[in-house]
Formats: C-alpha cells, sequence, structure tokens
C-alpha cells in the first residue's frame, strides 16, 4: 500500500462513506417495515419466484413476518415506535462518523468502537434470536451485517496504523 499520508486519507475516507452509505440506508429501511416485507413477499411469492419453489421453508417465514408487522400495525401501531427508535439509533451512529471523516487519526476510537458494535451483533443474535423464535438462518443473516460491517472498518484501522503511529510520534515529541 502507498505511504502517502493523502493517499491513506482519501482512501480511509471512501471506506468511511461507504460504511456510512450502509448504516443510513440500514436506518432508514427500518421505517417503512410493512410495506418493505409486503414487496419481500410479493417478489417471494410471485411470477417466476424461485424461492417458493426451492425455499418454501423462507417463504413462509417471509409470510408470516409480514403477516405478523401488518396485523401488529393494525391492533397496536405503537409498537412501530420501537423501529422508529431503530432507524433514529442508526442515523446518529452515522452522525458520530462525522468526525473520523474529518479527522480519522485523532478519532480512530469512534472506528474502534463501530467495530465492537459490530462485533456485539453476534452475541445478540445468538441469544436473543432462539428468545424471540428466530430461525437459524435468519440468525446467520442477521450476524452477517455484523461480520461485513466491521469488514470496511478493519481495513480502515489498518490504513490509518502508519498514520496513528506518525501522530503518536509527534504527541510524544512535544
Amino acid at each position: 500500500m502507498d505511504g502517502d499520508p493523502a493517499v491513506i486519507l482519501r482512501r480511509v475516507r471512501r471506506w468511511l462513506r461507504f460504511f456510512l452509505v450502509c448504516l443510513v440506508l440500514s436506518g432508514l429501511t427500518a421505517f417503512p417495515l410493512e410495506t418493505e416485507t409486503r414487496w419481500l413477499v410479493d417478489l417471494a411469492t410471485g411470477p417466476a419466484a424461485p424461492l417458493t419453489d426451492h425455499f418454501p421453508a423462507a417463504t413462509a417465514w417471509f409470510e408470516r413476518v409480514q403477516t405478523g408487522i401488518a396485523e401488529t400495525d393494525d391492533r397496536y401501531p405503537f409498537l412501530a415506535y420501537g423501529t422508529d427508535w431503530l432507524a433514529f439509533a442508526h442515523l446518529v451512529i452515522a452522525a458520530a462518523f462525522w468526525g473520523p471523516l474529518k479527522d480519522p487519526v485523532r478519532n480512530i476510537w469512534v472506528i474502534r468502537w463501530a467495530v465492537l458494535a459490530c462485533g456485539a451483533v453476534i452475541p445478540l443474535a445468538l441469544i436473543c434470536g432462539p428468545l424471540r423464535g428466530i430461525p437459524l438462518a435468519w440468525r446467520f443473516i442477521d450476524m452477517s451485517f455484523g461480520v461485513f460491517g466491521a469488514i470496511p472498518l478493519l481495513i480502515v484501522l489498518r490504513a490509518l496504523r502508519p498514520l496513528e503511529r506518525s501522530f503518536q510520534e509527534r504527541l510524544a515529541a512535544n
């Protein structure tokens, strides 16, 4: 990898922007759950839907989730407020990355914290998933968000190592 600090910072910021876009999109998709699950069921069960023939259990799960969300929204719309807060949390976490975008070395703690948060997705899915009746395959999908979220952040941390060392040396010299 090129040791030029400007090149490193451009690469780091590109990965951070990618992570931010994914985080914001993940947050925004938590608002219209009923519509999204209806689309998913329509896609999974519609004409020429390979999912129905090859993965009937997945199709049944999608239908169950869509029915549960629709019935809950009809009878208890206030429960959707919880997913509104989930969406809000994603957006607030994304806002915390303003610091690393501006100065990734001084704000490296935010990136490290986010890696820990991504890692925490795994025990959450393994503990809470069975308690909530979430199928094992879906828990693996949930865990993949933590794994795939950590990848760009780990790339960023590795790229920042030489800049962080240089920063630490300058601090020690003063």
